[in-house]
């Protein structure tokens, strides 16, 4: 089955194997003259003629009509001194079968046309009461050309179920090793967002209890500096907690990458990270946000006039708010800071709007708004990431009235629209 599945065109080492078939056709001709038969025994011309006909077999595949006229060519006189013809038939059957097989309906349908018709008309000629002979050889050319016509399109069939299979197995290979992308990609933004928004907090509740101590040293706020440190420690706490869940998902997809290798265990790493992945966060914990941005020093005005939203694009508006929370207290650059944060759907969509009035911060290429040194950083990259991830869009840049502004439109499914 092997050998019939491959293609004869492009088999490898084709010539030496033809050269080793091509011989024992002609060991099973001498064969079959050794036990005699019709016709005259070949002599040394019938010899000669009869193994010059199994050379072109040689090159049968490299050259199939080539091989079938060299053929031909010794065999025609053969069967005209009126030898023993059984014996090149074995020779001839495979020239047929190879013109068959390796080439195209019409050239088989030419090819059976120049080989029947001057067998047909030479037996009418010499034997005019031989009719049914001539039918019988016919029928046998032709079943051979069947045969052969049969076998390519076998190998056609073959060669589409195989080519499909590979495709769909690259297919499915991309597709896991997009979806692990992905899932890394989301890890990277959610820890980009945890670090820079406690990081952010802790710097100002930090600055707070600094201020406090160094304010009047001799008259000592206790309770403030206790209050700004336990604001630290509850920060601390928070950020420890999301970046272990963080860090789980992480190890999970790289542990279970381990015990595999192909598309089936870049499969698994992504299942197994789905799991552990736990509870989105949406827009029901944008009152904490709101409350850490006032632990922080701002004062953030929260108006939510929404519900029913989607699980993965509540998840995206927590962190766009999120994120510019953090810059407009890392960039504010005033202590009576403003935020107002405001979502609502409308026209099918969570719109999503946050407006400071700080003096802004720096923007980097593409966008980023980095701290007063100049070096970019990711926080408007990861925002339209996670805009984008839900079909959406973001804007940013400052705000008709100063300060900065973040908006975002990201779309909700017919079923799942907020009236």
């Amino acid at each position: 089955m092997s050998a019939i599945n491959r293609e004869p065109l492009t088999a490898p080492h084709r010539t030496r194997n033809d050269a080793v078939l091509a011989l024992g056709v002609a060991v099973l001709a001498v064969a079959i003259a050794l036990m005699g038969g019709e016709g005259i025994p070949p002599d040394h011309l019938g010899w000669t003629l009869l193994l010059a006909g199994h050379v072109p077999l040689v090159w049968r595949r490299r050259r199939p009509v080539a091989a079938l006229l060299g053929v031909v060519a010794c065999v025609a006189p053969y069967y005209a001194l009126d030898y023993n013809p059984t014996l090149p038939i074995p020779a001839t059957v495979l020239a047929l079968y190879t013109v068959a097989a390796t080439g195209t309906v019409r050239r088989t349908l030419i090819t059976g046309v120049a080989v029947l018709g001057p067998t047909v008309i030479s037996d009418g000629l010499a034997n005019p009461r031989g009719a049914p002979e001539s039918l019988e050889i016919s029928g046998w050319i032709i079943a051979v050309l069947f045969i052969g016509i049969d076998v390519r399109y076998y190998r056609w069939f073959v060669a589409s179920i195989v080519e499909r299979a590979e495709r769909a197995e690259r297919t499915r290979e991309e597709e896991a090793r997009r979806r692990v992308a992905e899932e890394r990609l989301r890890i990277a933004r959610d820890l980009h967002d945890l670090l820079a928004h406690s990081i952010t907090l802790i710097g100002v509740q930090t600055s707070v209890a600094a201020h406090v101590l160094n304010l009047d040293p001799d008259r000592l706020d206790r309770k403030a500096v206790a209050q700004a440190l336990d604001d630290i420690a509850g920060t601390c706490r928070t950020a420890r907690g999301e970046l272990r869940t963080t860090l789980e998902v992480l190890r999970a997809q790289d542990t279970v990458m381990g015990v595999g290798a192909g598309a089936g265990s870049v499969s698994g790493s992504v299942s197994g990270a789905e799991d552990m992945r736990g509870p989105l966060p949406g827009i029901d914990g944008l009152a904490g946000l709101a409350e850490t941005g006032r632990v922080a020093g701002a004062k953030v005005e929260l108006s939510v006039r929404a519900d029913g939203i989607p699980p993965s694009v509540g998840a995206a508006a927590y962190r766009i708010v999120q994120e510019a929370l953090t810059n407009a207290v890392r960039h504010g650059g005033r202590e009576d800071l403003t935020v107002r944060v405001g979502l609502w759907a409308a026209d099918g969509a969570l719109r999503v709007s946050v407006r400071d009035d700080g003096t802004g911060g720096n923007a980097g290429p593409g966008g980023e708004v980095g701290p007063p040194d100049g070096r970019p950083g990711f926080g408007l990259v990861g925002m339209r990431e996670r805009a984008r991830s839900v079909g959406g869009t973001l804007d940013a840049g400052p705000g008709p009235a100063g300060g900065f502004e973040v908006t975002a439109t990201l779309p909700l499914s017919r079923e799942d629209e907020v009236r």
